[in-house]
């Protein structure tokens, strides 16, 4: 069924003249409102039936359940740096799919992101993929100081590792970084630059930081139809990304204030926040992690931290959980009570 064929849905005829009313040509117009269906005046079990329906006619093959994942899950896993939160991950992160990290300000997740991006340069056997990352910044400036002190101190991070080893790789030119003032530039650079650097094996790991900065800047609360439909396209090259590569595709998101007490929430459940973008893209993730930061303090020698914790909100492959940790200077280190 072609994205056009919206009178050939089998739904209700009542559905089905909400939907002329209110404009929307195809499926996937249908599919880019997802729950916002609701404004046009149709119950939840219209809104789950019509989303179910248009995803069936637009189905190309039988989709992957998370029983399946369990069963026959990926080997392939991008070690996060600390054996603490990769024993929460189950091995760190996995190849073939979009994991999003979502947090306030100053949770820890570029933190986190920047320490990947080092990780993925190991070899296997050391939890790496054996290459570099590219690192696609839409916010503030790249955190380079940051990232030359991680460099420095990844012998007291990666203690598990030789320190021969650690000297004959040049962190520096494997990081590979971009910048993405506007959608336009972000589309480039999606489509054009980084499958560049994926097929010349430079780079087997793409991070976004962040991506909610540009899609919640260039819109207007009434565009949001258009909004999910480029959010959508956008995620949809991150998954082909992710699956044609075989690698891990990270994306930092900022987070929204939670205002319903409703138990039913896509963020931490002892959280009052929940992610950006909403289920528009929160349906296009397939592991989304959060980061907190608490309000205790931890002490590590000379050094002292604000207490953080990562937890799991969702994955076909990790039952919801979650880990304390802190920000030092080597990085990001699971603390262990």
């Amino acid at each position: 069924m072609s994205s056009g064929d919206l009178d050939l849905l089998e739904v209700n005829p009542r559905i089905r003249a909400a939907l002329r009313r209110a404009k929307l040509r195809s499926v996937a117009d249908v599919l880019c409102c997802g729950q916002d269906l609701h404004t046009l005046g149709l119950s939840r079990s219209d809104v789950q039936q019509l989303l179910k329906t248009a995803a069936l006619a637009c189905r190309r093959r039988r989709p992957i359940t998370a029983a399946t994942l369990r069963a026959h899950p990926s080997s392939l896993r991008l070690s996060v740096g600390c054996p603490v939160l990769d024993e929460l991950l189950r091995g760190g992160l996995p190849a073939g799919s979009v994991t999003e990290l979502a947090g306030e300000s100053g949770a820890g997740k570029t933190q986190l992101a920047l320490q990947i991006c080092l990780s993925v340069q190991y070899p296997v056997q050391h939890g790496g993929l054996h290459s570099g990352a590219v690192f696609i910044s839409t916010e503030d400036a790249f955190p380079s100081r940051r990232l030359q002190q991680l460099i420095r101190e990844q012998p007291n991070l990666r203690s598990d590792i030789p320190q021969s080893l650690i000297d004959t790789i040049n962190f520096s030119n494997n990081i590979y970084i971009e910048h993405a003032a506007d959608l336009d530039s972000l589309q480039v650079c999606v489509t054009r630059r980084v499958p560049l650097l994926l097929t010349r094996g430079l780079v087997r790991l793409v991070v976004i930081d962040s991506v909610a900065a540009l899609f919640r800047s260039e819109f207007q609360a009434s565009d949001w139809l258009e909004r999910n439909r480029q959010l959508i396209s956008f995620s949809s090259k991150l998954h082909q990304l992710s699956q044609e590569y075989d690698i891990p595709v990270l994306c930092v998101n900022q987070v929204t204030d939670v205002f319903s007490t409703s138990d039913d929430t896509l963020g931490p459940l002892s959280s009052s926040v929940s992610p950006a973008l909403g289920l528009a893209w929160a349906n296009q993730v397939t592991v989304r992690l959060m980061m907190q930061r608490l309000q205790r303090t931890v002490s590590h020698g000379d050094q002292q931290s604000a207490l953080r914790r990562l937890e799991v909100v969702f994955a076909p492959h990790l039952a919801r959980d979650g880990q304390e940790a802190a920000v030092w200077r080597e990085g990001v280190r699971g603390v262990q009570s």
